[in-house]
């Protein structure tokens, strides 16, 4: 009979959870008084209303460092847990956190070593209340970066399997390492290495997996002398469960922000790339997605910007870089720290601390999206808060935290991040509903003004894009101009109603050189000049 009222009231407070309302704005989710950094989440497949989250915790009173482990069954919006991690060895759990959720609800947790150095690895049949004691997958190595994922496709040949790559300092240069799980992490494989002969420091490894059971690996390869900082993207793939991989060591340039923010009291930052796949059934099924955060490399500027590259082949060969967030070029604002999904309906999701609107010392969350393959983005500010970022007490020098996520589930996008808005930093979370993220009804931050938005992509050859918004009907006259101010082109002469508007200027149908231009546009009481730049 007691076990019989102890089950109804367990299904009386899971009914409570799940029929809470989704919080219109960003809350923390498991507000406490112990710093905590470095958010990762995952959620079931079978159960897209289980989420299991970890992060980087401190405790600054005592030095004790843990995960924190944090678990929601009704999709993200209120969750349970702890700031620490209770799997033994208690004192050894060292950060960088890993999560996955098997088919049978078992939570995984990953993690790097602190009193004894290597890679561990817990697990959980009761959501977190209890874990196992630690399974050594490395061999007391010293251990960074990892990444862990696991193939939870029910027509896979790999069904259940726990992939797990990180990068071992042990011996120069530092290569990727790689180990695999059959029984939900009850044991894992010996670690192997995946590139024997790095030709630089690999740095940053992650995993994504396609709907056929091949997985994807990119890392970061770094320069070899000061400044320290990302020089180009390797890749590996394997079509066998992780036996066998092809790997190429630098599929494209990339010019890195490793180092520090002077403008953001010298918090270190890293642009270490992240990887997703189209998984859907859209236009872009198997398409491929590595973002990273470049500085002075087109079509990066001479700021921090969010650059995108993308694969129709499997990692065969990989697009041109896409400048991702849409604020003027070389404005001298910063966007860092990006994360990327891609939803069930194919659109591609990147959240990133960014500055645009506020202070160089400052910043908030944005969500970039595209729907059209990475092509073209609308941008919407998440956070509802800004903050001062800052090293985190506790945490190692200028450290607030390596990374960030973002994932979606049920036509919803659930953005994770850390900030110090509450006085400590804290994971925050806001859930935003896709279908909310139009241009005609998006969330309240958008602009209630005539707005004109920067071309895209900038630099262009030979076409860009050209955007604005219209909150009232009026006559509207785009122009473009050269250097001298002299008229080039009316492109739109016309009226208007309300609404959002873009068109496409091809600057070979001119004949025009490489060269800075303008483009104007002007209304009855508003006009607003913006700058591009055309590379022939």
């Amino acid at each position: 009979m007691l076990k019989l009222k102890i089950i109804s009231l367990v299904t009386i407070i899971l009914s409570i959870f799940s029929n809470a309302q989704i919080p219109e704005q960003s809350f923390r989710i498991f507000p406490s008084t112990i710093t905590q950094s470095e958010p990762i989440v995952t959620k079931s497949r079978s159960n897209p209303n289980l989420f299991f989250g970890s992060a980087v915790t401190f405790n600054t009173n005592t030095a004790f460092r843990s995960e924190g482990v944090y678990v929601s069954t009704n999709g993200g919006i209120t969750w349970f847990g702890s700031d620490t991690c209770s799997g033994p060895i208690i004192l050894n759990h060292g950060g960088d956190p890993g999560v996955v959720i098997t088919p049978n609800n078992r939570l995984v947790l990953t993690h790097i070593g602190s009193v004894f150095f290597g890679m561990y690895s817990h697990y959980s049949d009761n959501f977190g209340s209890t874990w196992s004691s630690a399974y050594t997958i490395s061999n007391n190595q010293v251990e960074d970066k990892s990444s862990t994922i696991i193939d939870d496709n029910p027509s896979s040949s790999f069904l259940g399997r726990i992939y797990l790559a990180f990068v071992s300092l042990q011996t120069s240069p530092f290569k990727v390492y790689f180990s695999y799980s059959t029984n939900e992490a009850s044991s894992w494989t010996t670690p192997v290495v995946i590139n024997p002969n790095p030709p630089a420091r690999s740095s940053g490894p992650d995993l994504a997996i396609k709907n056929d059971g091949k997985i994807f690996l990119c890392w970061a390869g770094m320069t070899s002398t000061a400044p320290i900082r990302e020089d180009f993207i390797s890749f590996a793939s394997s079509s066998d469960g992780g036996i066998n991989w092809y790997v190429s060591e630098n599929i494209f340039d990339v010019n890195g922000i490793t180092g520090s923010l002077a403008a953001k009291n010298n918090i270190r930052v890293n642009g270490l790339p992240r990887i997703a796949i189209d998984n859907s059934n859209g236009p872009f099924k198997g398409r491929i997605y590595i973002v990273t955060n470049e500085v002075s490399n087109l079509p990066a500027g001479d700021d921090p910007d969010i650059i995108l590259h993308y694969s129709d082949n499997d990692g065969i060969t990989w697009s041109q870089g896409i400048r991702v967030n849409q604020d003027s070029f070389n404005n001298g604002k910063i966007q860092y720290l990006p994360a990327i999904d891609v939803d069930d309906n194919g659109g591609v999701n990147i959240i990133f601390y960014d500055d645009r609107n506020t202070t160089s010392d400052s910043a908030e969350v944005f969500l970039a999206r595209s729907t059209n393959g990475g092509i073209n983005w609308l941008e919407f500010p998440i956070s509802g808060h800004r903050f001062k970022p800052k090293s985190v007490i506790g945490g190692p020098s200028n450290y607030q935290g390596d990374y960030i996520t973002v994932l979606s589930s049920e036509n919803k996008i659930h953005a994770f991040w850390m900030d110090d808005y509450s006085g400590i930093y804290q994971i925050w979370s806001r859930i935003i509903d896709i279908n909310s993220l139009n241009v005609e009804n998006h969330i309240a931050d958008y602009p209630k003004q005539f707005t004109l938005f920067q071309n895209y992509p900038n630099p262009f050859n030979p076409a860009t894009r050209i955007s604005w918004y219209s909150p009232e009907s009026s006559w509207q006259t785009l122009k473009i101009l050269d250097i001298l101010g002299n008229e080039i082109v009316t492109l739109i002469d016309e009226y208007k109603s309300a609404g959002n508007y873009e068109l496409e200027f091809d600057a070979a149908k001119y004949n025009l050189p490489s060269g800075i231009y303008y483009y104007r546009l002007t209304t009855v009481s508003y006009s607003e000049t913006k700058k591009m730049i055309l590379l022939r």
